[in-house]
């Protein structure tokens, strides 16, 4: 029986957690289900925001389910030593999981392409999958200083770093329209002819069936919003793929509709990109699709069951239609969201 743990966290956290919830026991009904704590509510119960008991509890998991991490500005939370903040747990959180490949669907849904701030015409069909590296590059790199009036950082992979989150990418795009497009910057730096030719000949090797293209990070943030069809999947390192993920998150209209998951050897790690939105928490108006669209990649990069993960993508797509909420320009609160979802589930069973 797989196992699920849960972790959902602060502020809206455990109310789109709960729906994402319901919706997998409905696709899923034989998947077991534990949830513990992460976070501020960690620190206030445990003393610590990644506490012991939920380490542990990640033994064994096949997969977890986090909803969002943090509270206010002016938190108490925020306060404290940096190991202590709610945010401290959610990087230890990471690098407990060894996830190294961060999976970031950007994908305008039909019906909903007023909301984007692109042209109708230049939003609708956009569906783009960026894969960034999480692990490495400068952000990792210990190789840092500040001494007086000189600062640097170090930007540095390895051929294996580069090659399994290549594989990933990959991989994703068999499932898809078989074309990635990797993003470098191997016209300046000696780190970036490394990932062009180590990603060209993973590509030559394993993936011959698969179209690959390399381009510079700059010409992609502005063809990304500027021509953002010509892409499928997008493969790059860790800073460059923060700054493209961020940047392509507009094009939907919401952050209410962008789920991940991030990948490594072990359990992955799903969640919605939005944030805890402590000025929400507690009213029942958050939208909860980008966290059920996380528990649809949990179906399908973690537990490998796509046709369930399909189920609940088309139910989500429907319920958009029907029941949007607030932040979409509707009215539906979190729970007639979800049922709107459910709703849509009962069209076809569960295949669990």
């Amino acid at each position: 029986m797989p196992k699920v743990v849960t972790l959902p966290g602060d502020g809206i956290g455990p109310e789109v957690t709960a729906a994402a919830v319901q919706v997998l026991r409905e696709v899923a009904p034989d998947v077991q289900i534990e949830e513990h704590a992460i976070g501020g509510v960690a620190y206030d119960t445990y003393g610590e925001p990644f506490p012991q008991r939920t380490r542990d509890a990640l033994q064994g998991a096949d997969a977890v389910l986090l909803g969002t991490v943090g509270g206010a500005q002016d938190s108490v939370w925020n306060t404290l030593p940096r190991p202590l903040r709610p945010e401290s747990g959610l990087l230890a959180l990471r690098k407990a999981l060894g996830c190294y490949a961060n999976l970031r669907p950007v994908r305008v849904q039909p019906g909903l392409e007023h909301l984007s701030p692109l042209k109708a015409d230049l939003a609708r069909g956009v569906d783009i999958l960026i894969v960034r590296e999480l692990l490495g590059g400068v952000y990792f790199d210990g190789d840092r200083k500040i001494d007086g009036a000189t600062a640097y950082n170090t930007m540095r992979y390895t051929t294996p770093e580069v090659e399994r989150v290549a594989r990933v990418a990959f991989w994703a795009a068999e499932q898809r329209k078989g074309r990635v497009t990797s993003v470098d910057k191997a016209n300046v730096l000696e780190v970036s002819e490394l990932w062009r030719r180590d990603v060209t000949a993973l590509r030559d090797r394993e993936y011959r069936g698969i179209h690959l293209n390399h381009e510079y990070v700059d010409s992609v943030a502005m063809l990304i919003v500027s021509d953002p069809s010509r892409y499928d999947v997008i493969v790059t390192e860790n800073l460059f793929g923060d700054i493209l993920s961020d940047l392509a998150a507009v094009i939907p209209g919401s952050l209410g509709l962008m789920p991940s998951a991030s990948l490594g050897d072990g359990a992955g790690l799903f969640e919605p990109i939005h944030g805890s939105a402590p000025d929400i928490a507690g009213k029942g108006v958050a939208n909860p699709a980008a966290a059920i669209m996380s528990a649809g990649m949990l179906l399908r990069h973690g537990l490998k069951r796509p046709e369930a993960a399909n189920q609940i993508d088309r139910a989500v797509a429907l319920a958009l239609r029907a029941q949007p909420t607030r932040d979409l320009g509707g009215t539906a609160d979190t729970q007639s969201f979800t049922r709107a979802v459910m709703d849509a589930l009962e069209t076809s069973p569960a295949v669990g």
